[in-house]
């Protein structure tokens, strides 16, 4: 989940022969380069992390080798399932299995899991083949799989799910193997990937910006000789800190791995740590379009409903003139200026709804925990984080701590694990031993985002990747109602794009919906017909 919601979940096939092959043959082949030095960090935001004592046993690196060869993953499974879909029927292989990563010297590094999906009868050369993961750093690709586009689906309206919720899957008409392959990858430390070596050096590799942007590229390129797919058009898809990841991913397949990339999908993307948080004063127009539209939604609740008319991005479009216009002026001036400091702050008020007198004490400048509290504060209410038309009670409404958790997110982690473990062990027939990590808090903290004076950023490699590649061309979607990763973020970055980058070749769509607005039937099916053009 979607880059960093909270959640916490949920492996010996043969021996030493079969080890001693693949690392023979590994030997500068198979090698996760070294990871540059990266830009730096700060907080993460967007998907799935929850912490567990679980959890964190199952990101820590074995004690010592043979340990690591006796949880090493089960061997790969190939089972052939049907679905039966409204007007067709879909019959497709379906692998769940792992790939080993190696270093440069041929030492054994990870083993990185993946589910593959890929339809019976189709023509390999021209059948494109799509790679999904999600974000965190530390969420798995349950998200994407379960929620939007694979064979089968399960429910996760935040504002319906509970964590008591059936966790049965059904047939997902709004797939998207009807015109691409699908293979979910699970980057170490999430899903059922883990690390073979041991010490505190793989993890630091691993755990990195770039380090990371590379074992992931080395995954693609290595799934794509096992199953002779190097001549079918090859799409990625990144969801939440996936759009720093995927830009990243992609750029090291062009230059590195000998792999070119057709098109590029983000899911509610961040794309740049740098200017939307900390003291920058960016991140209050980010946000200002998303607290509106949860304000205007929350209002027009009922007659939306009524009217069968739910709120759109063109009902924002004032919004979005005043936040990068008299809005970003006023904040320039700041509170050495009371005239413009009120202004703004009592249109803040208006916009949102959220009493003038709290406007003011906080210049207008509200942070995300600060909006979710204050929003409904009158009924002792939060709004989700994820998703902040969803709001739950405040369990501690008269505490001036902040000691709420996310409704739109925390409540639906449990059915989605246990019905992604469920399909991989019982279905998929693949039972690796150990938990299944949905969101792996353990990966959050020890992520290294760098050292120096410039956060992570993937705006630079979508340049790079655009220019080199003329007929590339990046998707983007995004929720009205998300806070995580606000859409009007996006947009700003965007529009600093050079005319190679018009939008004949990048485009930004805004659903209904929050971070994972594919929870919403018209939103996922509205994006599903986005991506389908994209790859015809």
């Amino acid at each position: 989940m979607t880059c960093a919601l909270k959640v916490s979940r949920p492996l010996d096939w043969a021996a030493a022969l079969v080890a001693l092959t693949l690392a023979g043959a590994a030997f500068g082949q198979e090698a996760v380069p070294s990871p540059t030095p990266s830009a730096p960090p700060r907080e993460q935001k967007g998907g799935p992390s929850t912490q567990t004592q679980s959890g964190r046993r199952a990101a820590e690196t074995p004690a010592n080798p043979a340990a690591a060869e006796r949880h090493r993953l089960p061997p790969d499974s190939t089972t052939h399932q049907t679905v039966e879909l409204p007007g067709r029927t879909l019959s497709f292989t379906a692998i769940a299995g792992s790939i080993r990563l190696f270093n440069d010297k041929g030492e054994p590094q990870a083993d990185i899991a993946y589910t593959s999906y890929q339809l019976d009868g189709a023509d390999r050369a021209t059948r494109p083949v799509t790679f999904l993961f999600n974000g965190g750093p530390g969420a798995a690709s349950a998200w994407l799989q379960l929620g939007n586009n694979g064979p089968w689906r399960l429910t996760i309206n935040a504002d319906s799910v509970t964590p008591s919720a059936s966790p049965d899957l059904e047939p997902n008409a709004d797939t998207w193997l009807d015109f691409t392959d699908l293979v979910y990858i699970d980057p170490v430390g999430t899903g059922y990937s883990r690390f073979v070596a041991t010490g505190e050096d793989v993890r630091k590799h691993f755990f990195s910006v770039d380090g990371d942007a590379a074992s992931v590229a080395v995954t693609i390129r290595r799934w794509l000789e096992k199953y002779d797919r190097l001549l079918s058009p090859k799409y990625v898809v990144g969801e939440s800190y996936g759009g720093i990841r995927a830009p990243k991913v992609v750029r090291d397949l062009q230059r590195d791995q000998g792999v070119g990339v057709k098109g590029l999908i983000l899911i509610s993307p961040v794309l740049d740590f740098r200017e939307f948080a900390g003291s920058s004063i960016l991140q209050y127009v980010a946000r200002l379009p998303t607290y509106a539209a949860v304000a205007r939604e929350a209002r027009n609740k009922e007659a939306n409903k009524a009217a069968g008319k739910p709120l759109t991005r063109a009902d924002l479009a004032d919004v979005e003139k005043y936040a990068s216009g008299d809005f970003l002026l006023d904040l320039i001036k700041g509170v050495a200026d009371p005239d413009a400091s009120n202004r703004l702050a009592d249109r803040v008020a208006q916009l949102t709804g959220i009493d003038q007198a709290v406007s003011r004490r906080l210049a207008g400048r509200f942070d995300v925990a600060e909006f979710r509290r204050e929003f409904d504060r009158q009924h002792g209410r939060i709004t989700g984080r994820y998703d902040a038309s969803v709001s739950g009670p405040d369990p501690y409404p008269d505490s001036s701590f902040l000691l709420f958790s996310d409704p739109s997110g925390e409540g639906i982690s449990a059915p989605v694990s246990s019905a992604v473990v469920d399909l991989t062990t019982r279905k998929l027939n693949w039972r690796p031993d150990g938990s299944y990590q949905l969101g792996n808090h353990t990966v959050e903290r020890a992520w290294d985002f760098g050292h120096g004076i410039n956060p992570p950023q993937s705006v630079a490699d979508l340049r790079q990747t655009l220019a080199l590649d003329p007929k590339m061309k990046l998707l983007v979607g995004h929720g009205l109602f998300d806070l995580a990763t606000p859409y009007y973020g996006s947009q700003i970055l965007l529009d600093q794009l050079p005319a190679y980058a018009g939008p004949e070749r990048v485009k930004l769509m805004v659903y209904p919906g929050g971070h994972m607005f594919y929870s919403r039937d018209a939103s996922r099916k509205a994006f599903r017909s986005e991506v389908e053009a994209l790859m015809k």
